[in-house]
């Protein structure tokens, strides 16, 4: 008889096999595994999805949701930008933290073996961030809060590249061992000093026009 499974259970099993697909990829994970640990049959596991690249992209429909709402609820607030951009900095911050395996998928899908999947990853996420980023990026300059002098799309890219980064520097064993070389072991778990440190760091970026930075003559 068909086993039919709780939410409760259907969201175990989709965290057992983002920890799997994060830490061996999609190549590399194993099927059997994943129902082992997540206690269940290989044959209950395939009721409800077909095969592991259907699997895979639920577990992939899972943790885009969560940080997707984690992402919305910083961007639709009303605050001056730099107020804004903190609070986004401390929110990829918690949840870099509280969802490692996510932002480890992630990586896997940007830069290991599970690429081809990065298309799909780009415009599941990256479409939402680009077009609020940009937008409140453009608001801001209109109302004169930063420079006006720039782009939104490029800023909008190159600000979510330093918060990509971010998140790697916490939940990735390379880009964490880099954090550490640059800004000393402890740190990548001084939150506020790295929060601090980069608003300044964007501060500096959105309203210094190139006519107010004084260059040293050699």
């Amino acid at each position: 008889m068909f086993e039919k499974l709780s939410e409760e259970k259907k969201t175990e099993i989709l965290e057992t096999g983002i920890a799997e697909f994060a830490q061996n990829g999609v190549d590399r994970a194993n099927i059997n595994v994943i129902a082992k640990k997540a206690g269940i049959s290989v044959g209950v596991l395939y009721k409800y999805y077909t095969d592991k690249e259907t699997f895979f992209l639920a577990c992939l429909k899972r943790s885009l949701d969560v940080l997707t709402t984690v992402l919305q609820e910083q961007i639709t607030s009303d605050d001056k930008l730099l107020v804004r951009t903190g609070k986004i900095i401390r929110a990829v911050q918690k949840t870099s933290r509280e969802h490692t395996n996510y932002i480890r998928m992630y990586n896997e899908i940007t830069s290991g073996g599970s690429r081809k999947y990065a298309p799909l990853l780009a415009e599941k996420i990256e479409c939402l961030s680009s077009t609020v980023y940009t937008q409140f990026i453009a608001e801001a300059a209109e109302k004169g809060d930063i420079r006006d002098d720039i782009e939104p799309r490029m800023f909008a890219f190159f600000f979510d590249n330093l918060l990509m980064m971010l998140q790697f520097s916490y939940s990735c064993d390379y880009y964490r061992e880099r954090f550490k070389v640059y800004c000393g072991e402890t740190t990548v778990d001084n939150d506020e000093l790295v929060a601090s440190q980069l608003t300044k760091f964007l501060e500096s970026a959105f309203t210094f026009r190139s006519s107010d930075v004084k260059h040293q003559e050699k």
